[in-house]
């Protein structure tokens, strides 16, 4: 008697599992040759890492622009590595003609001859040329023609345009620079600059100027600091917003420079890429330049 009282509670409770879904159920087992829902896909690995080295070269003044950029594109592929040499637009734009560079960097527009002979220009940023004099200057704004004067040696004093009774000094850069070649042609002084100094880095004109109360210098926006001061160039000031509408008249373009039908390894159009990018504008900003809209 009690083992038939066993077996009928046994069989209770197995109908009770039953009703409670152990049994016969409206969503079908899982087959186990698929991959679950709630799996993540496996993301699809890329046909080979980037890898290899990027040679840059050329201009000064798009030092911290360039090393924003590789630093960023580097952390985001470890196995390439970025370099940039500062020698100067002119040796940068010879570095890509004659291969030497990946990427030539230029802070200047490249001429008809030079693309004539096979570059290739991809502007990446802006840059406004700021026209700085010493903090002691009162020399506060200039118009074109008299930033011209002051250049060509038709103005020799600072009383002439406002300022004290005291000699112009010139410092610029050295032949080949793009900062001086933009600042020259835009100013209309193509050659005929009275120099005092001709130095061969944008961080050099700005030491200098900041020693010598009666200097007037030009450099790049993105190098521009407390050591010295912007003058307004006809009353608009040298800035991002400037430069992209097109007030501040003192601008000119970064450029890559590349042999026109060759192609970049993939390592160097990727970065190419990276700088052209959406995601790079801000890197731009921060490092001083203008990206573009």
């Amino acid at each position: 008697m009690k083992k038939i009282l066993a077996l009928t509670a046994a069989l209770a409770l197995a109908a009770s599992f039953a009703a409670c879904g152990g049994g016969t159920s409206s969503t079908p087992a899982a087959d186990p040759t698929q991959t679950p829902a709630s799996a993540a896909a496996p993301t699809q690995a890329p046909d080979a890492a980037l890898e290899g080295g990027v040679t840059t070269g050329g201009s000064t003044s798009v030092e911290k622009v360039i090393g924003a950029l590789s630093e960023a594109f580097m952390q985001a592929n470890a196995g390439v590595d970025v370099t940039y040499d500062p020698t100067g637009s002119g040796a940068g734009i010879t570095g890509a003609l004659e291969g030497t560079l990946d990427i030539g960097l230029s802070s200047r527009a490249l001429k008809d001859e030079e693309k004539a002979g096979g570059l290739k220009e991809t502007v990446f940023a802006l840059d406004g040329i700021a026209i700085v004099v010493n903090n002691g200057n009162g020399v506060a704004d200039l118009s074109l023609e008299q930033i011209k004067g002051l250049a060509d040696g038709t103005i020799t004093n600072w009383k002439d345009v406002g300022g004290a009774d005291a000699p112009v000094v010139l410092i610029g850069r050295e032949a080949g620079s793009g900062t001086r070649d933009g600042f020259e042609s835009i100013v209309e002084v193509k050659d005929a600059c009275k120099y005092e100094q001709e130095l061969t880095s944008t961080g050099a004109v700005i030491a200098a100027v900041a020693a010598n109360p009666n200097a007037i210098g030009y450099a790049s926006l993105s190098a521009v600091d407390e050591k010295v001061k912007a003058v307004t160039v006809e009353g608009v000031a040298a800035s991002e917003a400037t430069v992209q509408d097109g007030t501040y008249k003192i601008q000119r373009p970064f450029v890559f420079v590349t042999k026109e039908g060759a192609a970049l390894s993939p390592a160097a159009q990727a970065f190419v890429d990276f700088a052209l990018s959406e995601d790079a504008k801000q890197m731009v900003a921060d490092a001083g330049a203008v990206p573009l809209r």
